[in-house]
């Protein structure tokens, strides 16, 4: 437990420190009018994601091989990308039925996806780095310590997850989500299938973001109808629930125990 809380303090400090590191370069190049710019943002995370990466594969608390991609996992990539597509209308649908948490970012993430190189970040970046530090290194160590109790250490993983997005708004969401990344990783050991799935739902975040561009924007409203929503959240399902049985029938670990 002690590494994963470590493992989501480092990856926290190095997000701070990026993101004071650029914004001191920007108040000196441009003074506060560059600092607000969603590219001081968007250098921001490339900055943090590529050093988190490097430190997390340097340190060796991310494990890297090539193991689980020479059993070629076609089916569990497609499997883990429909699963991301039928994910999105449910879970929106119920975050819509809960009580309206603050979301403290929405102006900023909504401004970084409507910019150039938006999409590399928010979409390959992101995915890549939280999947190394939260499924390849902290809920690994979790289930190094508890083996007999997974669901649990998927679980405690998961809420790490919701927590680093220190945003109320996206937290019910990134927890549940959490769930499901956390499964597949311990069904396969990597976390290929689990980047695959969170570059499909943050693709997927990005490109309605890019058509709806209105933040209080509802289901009913793009829809049309409640009877349209049902029946969209029912098509999602129809998607959804056979893409988890189906990644139940595929995902296998290999012979040995790899990350990626």
């Amino acid at each position: 437990m002690k590494k994963a809380i470590s493992y989501t303090l480092v990856f926290i400090g190095i997000q701070l420190l990026a993101s004071a590191l650029v914004s001191v370069v920007a108040q000196l190049i441009g003074g506060y009018q560059l600092v607000q710019s969603p590219y001081v943002s968007i250098a921001t995370m490339a900055l943090f994601a590529v050093v988190t990466a490097v430190v997390f594969w340097r340190c060796k608390w991310t494990e890297v091989s090539a193991d689980y991609l020479k059993t070629k996992p076609r089916m569990v990539i497609l499997w883990s990308v429909l699963a991301a597509i039928g994910s999105i209308i449910p879970s929106t649908a119920l975050q819509e039925q809960m009580p309206e948490l603050p979301n403290i970012v929405e102006e900023e993430m909504t401004a970084i996806m409507n910019a150039h190189g938006g999409y590399f970040v928010i979409a390959l970046l992101v995915p890549l780095v939280e999947e190394m530090v939260f499924r390849g290194a902290a809920l690994r160590s979790l289930l190094q310590w508890q083996p007999s109790r997974p669901w649990l250490m998927i679980a405690l993983s998961a809420l790490l997850f919701s927590l680093i997005h220190m945003n109320p708004a996206q937290m019910p969401h990134a927890f549940v989500i959490g769930l499901l990344l956390g499964w597949m990783y311990w069904r396969t050991g990597s976390i290929v299938p689990t980047v695959a799935f969170h570059w499909a739902n943050n693709t997927i975040a990005f490109v309605l973001t890019r058509l709806w561009t209105d933040p209080d924007i509802r289901l009913i409203d793009i829809l049309g109808s409640q009877r349209n929503v049902a029946a969209a959240v029912l098509f999602s399902l129809l998607i959804l629930v056979p893409a988890i049985y189906q990644l139940h029938l595929w995902m296998k670990r290999p012979k040995e125990k790899t990350i990626v």
